[in-house]
């Protein structure tokens, strides 16, 4: 087990780890101030918290890694378990050697939730919308699926399949994404987002929708979501914030779930006024 990291020698680096299994974690480090570790989500990777991390980078010391399975961190076992991902923030960590508050981003925040309720020295959460309901062996048949159809090249279909099964799109909104211009022969310069899907299936498939569970998560915690997102989204995080013993509920008005894109400037205000200086 290793859990050394070639620390950057300046903001804006990229450097890696290998973690209890031997799997190499990316992780991108900038600013300076108490150390924030951000989670992204899936379909996500070093660039996903960006928007968000630029605002945040003159208070704070911000660790962005690419999770196991997204690119340049490599795939890691399978079937991979939120434990395997707690293990990795365990590592990177106990390589920043304190402390950390612990921001998570949709399927992030989830192992998020994992990592503070096992135990892990978080100071705090910092929460976007987890998909808590999006667990449980009814996705096994969505992973069998999605693999089949990223296998042969159908990335179209695939798409459409997880916005329906597992994040519960509503029709009206699948049927905008069908009239979208098709991505068929186009060249695609963007890393393969298929295996990192494919180990969150299998995470996801493993996993509970109890969220009584998650009342052992005692440090401070601010949860956040967009007014309009679709349910089954707000009523799970309307029952974690009954839930959470030390928990700030706050609603983005006129945002749906992938506001830390649309409105970085705004997400990040709320964080740096959740998150303390020192």
């Amino acid at each position: 087990m290793s859990s050394e990291i070639e620390l950057p020698e300046s903001i804006g680096v990229t450097a890696s780890f290998a973690s209890f299994d031997g799997t190499v974690i990316s992780c991108r480090q900038l600013g300076s101030g108490p150390a924030v570790v951000m989670v992204h989500g899936s379909g996500g990777g070093l660039h996903s918290w960006q928007p968000v991390a630029e605002h945040l980078a003159g208070r704070f010391e911000l660790w962005t890694p690419a999770r196991r399975g997204y690119a340049p961190s490599r795939p890691g076992r399978s079937p991979k378990r939120f434990a395997d991902e707690v293990e990795d923030l365990k590592a990177l960590i106990a390589t920043i050697g304190r402390p950390v508050h612990l921001v998570g981003m949709s399927y992030g925040a989830t192992v998020a939730l994992h990592a503070a309720a096992a135990g892990l020295p978080v100071r705090s959460l910092v929460l976007w919308e987890p998909p808590l309901y999006a667990a449980g062996q009814e996705l096994a048949p969505v992973l069998g699926e999605f693999e089949e159809l990223t296998a042969n090249g159908d990335r179209r279909r695939a798409d459409r399949l997880l916005a329906e099964k597992v994040a519960r799109v509503p029709a009206a909104l699948l049927d905008l994404m069908d009239a979208g211009e098709s991505t068929a022969g186009e060249p695609d310069n963007e890393p393969d987002e298929a295996p990192g899907w494919c180990r969150d299936l299998e995470s996801m498939a493993a996993d509970s929708v109890d969220v009584e569970r998650w009342s052992m998560v005692t440090v401070p915690t601010l949860l956040m979501r967009g007014a309009d997102t679709w349910q089954p989204m707000p009523a799970t995080l309307d029952r974690l914030a009954t839930v959470l013993p030390d928990v700030t509920y706050t609603t983005f008005p006129g945002q749906m779930h992938f506001a830390p894109s649309v409105v970085p400037e705004a997400v990040a205000a709320e964080i740096a006024r959740f998150l303390p200086c020192s």
